[in-house]
């Protein structure tokens, strides 16, 4: 007798039970990483390669370079809602480091850098807006935000801890290292 469920749905039930496998556990941290951030997967490797090639654990090397990344220092500052709006703000030319206007995403911010929307744009109703919704983001202490006016200072690069994602870099790290 049918029961209404077909054999696709059933095969996923059963699905259900299994346990995750270490690979598919390891798989599923990097693919929460790369959403996260909003990198895609040739980035993503070429993040992590970077990592290997510097002094100290390949694991926060990889977590530090993705924080570092201009789009998540806008978010951070709370210049922007999402790290999406971020990326979309950067690609739009509204953002100046150091007095030059960059328009590229991944730009790695360094310590000392300084951060700022363009005075063009800042009395827009956007930023208005979104000065009101993120008026009161805890900024990470490795980041010194005036919202008012819309600059931010890179004190110091971050370090793991200072890292809220909720990712677990070790299983990335297992992952790319087989």
């Amino acid at each position: 007798m049918y029961l209404g469920i077909d054999k696709k749905s059933n095969r996923e039930l059963k699905k259900g039970n299994k346990k995750v496998s270490e690979y598919g556990l390891q798989m599923r941290e990097k693919q929460k990483a790369k959403f996260i951030y909003g990198v895609l997967e040739k980035p993503f490797r070429n993040y992590f390669a970077k990592a290997k090639k510097m002094e100290g654990t390949v694991g926060t090397n990889l977590m530090v370079l993705l924080e570092r990344r201009l789009d998540n220092v806008i978010f951070r500052l709370g210049f922007a809602r999402t790290r999406r709006e971020a990326r979309q703000i950067v690609g739009h030319r509204h953002v100046v480091v150091n007095g030059k206007r960059v328009q590229i995403p991944s730009f790695l911010v360094r310590m000392g850098d300084v951060v700022e929307i363009k005075e063009k744009v800042r009395g827009s109703q956007r930023y208005k807006d979104i000065a009101e919704s993120t008026g009161g983001r805890i900024v990470p202490n490795w980041l010194e935000s005036d919202l008012e006016n819309w600059k931010g200072v890179v004190k110091e690069l971050p370090t793991r801890d200072v890292i809220d994602v909720p990712v677990n870099e070790m299983l990335i790290v297992e992952l790319y290292s087989k």
